[in-house]
């Protein structure tokens, strides 16, 4: 990159958002560079179990798959960007079957739908039973290093530790740390952030080592408003193995008849909501949280599957690894720290508050997922907000400037990271209350060793950060609504059907936005 007027599109993430935005503004012919912790195809998008969502059957409808996803957003899902998305999807599963990816039929040659909770009718894709997210990355990755093959993007492999920013605040360009330590700057035209969740600041995720929070903390370091952030989406049918990281159970496996169970064997969610086993993720994360809270526990009798193993080999694989054969024996499970339904504020295009800043996929609340997030809407909203973001960047991307100064610091000590899962986990899980959100709050206060710049001190610094966030915003909000319960407050207020925008302080408080906020034009 020689000039001004040569400076790329910086993308910093590795996922379906990442890539999608990325083949976008490839396609217009302008020039991308990618910055991965990992390298291409890190993050979630890999071990997605969950499909893509779209309405694909001439009996289902657009209108029914948004008010299904209106409905589990509990009211603070925004009409317009849902409309846009159910609209979408269906071009956008279509493109990716373009680029190469494959998959699953039913008997006829057609792809096969699947139902997952919350949903009325069958309409998700799957690729090889359980393992959609995988296909979806390969298939973009594969893309992607083609690309970079012919010159047409750079991929770089580095933690992103600040923004750029330039005299009026715009971002302009990112700090970066190699795996050796080496400081870099790197200017852009513009930077989309497409790094996913904070999932690994909780004790149990199904999130992968590189969900450390790190485009939430870049935004709000850089003044970004962020939007709903107590909205954190525990997946109920984690499983219940030893260990941090965990798989999930996807919901396809209760779509095809599975039931949630007790330690006597009884039906759990047959009396509590009307779509049973397959009620939103909020509902029935929070039966098997409060059943536990009792000393029971909960699986999921998976024996009436015929032949398991092929349908969902992902699942399968892990669980006879536990020593659980599916056919047979019921699956242990619990909630697991999933997705973050709030994030920063941003369209659905990505654009966010702060000028030259961009924010796609689960780092960005674009009104779609509400208070809680429908099954397999995750991966569809990616790839549509990617496509959106490089399209409108490709005819768009403002002026580059020059930086004044960066938001990079030097990090929290590692060594406090145990203490932070213990106390996220405790205080601001699936059921939270005030003393619990006030306890853990200063808590994470109290961690405050500095660090020394390397990416394991930046990342504990991000999580940090975005805990204490997610935390404000929990303990702000005096109802229970979608992914978000307070056993002090149990029930939804009308008060409080809108959405909560914070933005941090120069002294690293959080305080709500005091104006209706508007994306950057």
């Amino acid at each position: 990159m020689t000039g001004a007027d040569e400076r790329p599109v910086i993308i910093v993430g590795g996922g379906a958002a990442a890539l999608s935005t990325a083949i976008s503004l490839i396609g217009a012919g302008q020039p991308v560079m990618i910055i991965g912790k990992d390298g291409v195809g890190d993050g979630s998008t890999a071990l997605a179990q969950g499909g893509l969502a779209a309405v694909l059957d001439p009996a289902d409808s657009a209108e029914a798959h948004q008010l299904d996803t209106q409905t589990a957003g509990a009211g603070l899902c925004d009409p317009d960007a849902v409309r846009e998305l159910v609209q979408a999807a269906p071009g956008a599963i279509t493109r990716l079957a373009t680029l190469g990816a494959r998959f699953d039929t039913d008997r006829h040659g057609d792809w096969a739908l699947g139902l997952e909770g919350g949903h009325s009718a069958r309409r998700v894709v799957h690729a090889g039973g359980d393992a959609s997210g995988a296909m979806v990355a390969a298939t973009l990755g594969s893309a992607i290093r083609s690309a970079a093959a012919e010159g047409r993007a750079e991929l770089v492999r580095a933690m992103v530790s600040g923004l750029l920013l330039g005299a009026d605040g715009e971002v302009c360009g990112v700090q970066t740390v190699d795996e050796d330590g080496t400081v870099r700057q790197l200017r852009a035209r513009a930077v989309v952030l497409a790094t996913g969740g904070p999932g690994r600041a909780w004790p149990l995720t199904t999130n992968p080592p590189t969900a450390t929070g790190d485009g939430l903390a870049l935004a709000l370091r850089a003044g970004a408003v962020a939007r709903d952030l107590e909205f954190v989406q525990f997946h109920p049918t984690a499983l219940d193995v030893p260990g941090p990281q965990t798989v999930l159970v996807s919901e396809a496996v209760r779509g095809e008849g599975a039931v949630l169970v007790d330690e006597t064997g009884s039906a759990l969610m047959v009396e509590r909501h009307r779509l049973g086993d397959l009620a939103p993720r909020d509902v029935v994360a929070a039966a098997i949280h409060e059943h536990q809270l009792t000393g029971g526990r909960v699986w999921l009798d998976a024996t009436m599957i015929d032949d398991f193993a092929s349908h969902f080999p992902t699942v399968d694989r892990f669980c006879r690894a536990a020593g659980i054969v599916p056919e047979t024996d019921p699956i242990p499970v619990r909630p697991a720290e999933h997705y973050h339904c709030g994030g920063v504020l941003a369209d659905l295009s990505g654009r966010t508050t702060v000028r030259g800043l961009y924010a796609v996929g689960e780092v960005a609340s674009t009104g779609v997922q509400g208070a809680n997030r429908l099954a397999s809407n995750s991966l569809t909203e990616a790839l549509i907000a990617g496509e959106r973001a490089g399209a409108l960047l490709a005819r768009s991307a403002g002026e580059p400037t020059e930086p004044v100064r960066s938001t990079a610091g030097d990090g929290l000590d590692r060594s406090a990271l145990p203490a932070l899962r213990s106390v996220v986990g405790r205080g601001i899980g699936v059921l939270r209350d005030r003393t619990g959100l006030l306890d853990a709050l200063a808590a994470l206060d109290g961690l405050d060793v500095p660090g020394d710049g390397t990416r394991a001190d930046i990342e504990t610094a991000n999580l940090r950060l975005v805990a204490r966030a997610i935390g404000t915003a929990a303990l702000n909000r005096t109802e229970s609504r979608g992914c978000h319960r307070r056993s002090d407050h149990r029930r939804t207020s009308e008060q409080w059907q809108r959405h909560q925008e914070l933005i941090m302080t120069a002294g690293g408080d959080f305080v709500p936005f005091g104006r209706s906020a508007q994306v950057a034009a």
